[in-house]
């Protein structure tokens, strides 16, 4: 009776096998940001082997200056490896940053686009809940007072909840 007691808690304890929230047909909504400041509230589609996503932030500062800013993008990731809680995966995303400083004498406005291209880790802390960082190469074209390309590393951070 012993023995059968001692198995019973130790099948109900013992630890399920793990179902991230990167399995196929999975959804996640949450934040994404890099060192541009490009990114907001974003949404994920996971379809096993990749994830695609998109991002949509607005502010409108209560400054002098009175910009406002609305930046939106995509992002698109490939699973190289996966485990249970995290994935690796190469890709990238284009963003565009738009300025609207209307206060005299800026009135400059000025519409900025960004390729980032790396590779990211997420990792579930849950089983659907995901912590992202992305590091690659930042390519970024301004179109200010003509087109500046740069490329400088980049640094993406996330969070995301998945519903599946």
């Amino acid at each position: 009776m012993k023995n059968t007691l001692v198995l019973a808690a130790f099948l109900l304890l013992a630890p399920a096998a793990a179902h991230a929230g990167g399995s196929a047909g999975s959804i996640g909504v949450g934040a994404e940001y890099n060192l541009f400041n490009i990114g907001g509230a974003s949404v994920n589609f996971d379809q096993g082997d990749f994830h695609v996503g998109g991002f949509l932030g607005f502010s409108d500062g209560d400054t002098p200056a009175d910009n406002t800013e609305i930046t939106i993008g995509g992002r698109f990731w490939w699973h190289v490896h996966s485990t249970a809680m995290s994935d690796f995966s190469v890709g990238g995303s284009l963003g565009i940053l738009h300025e609207d400083e209307s206060s005299p004498p800026a009135n400059d406005d000025h519409t900025d686009f960004y390729i980032d291209l790396g590779a990211q880790i997420r990792a579930f802390v849950t089983s659907n809940v995901a912590l992202s960082t992305s590091l690659g190469l930042g390519i970024a074209a301004a179109d200010a007072d003509g087109v500046i390309l740069t490329g400088q590393p980049v640094l993406i951070a996330g969070v995301h909840y998945y519903f599946f």
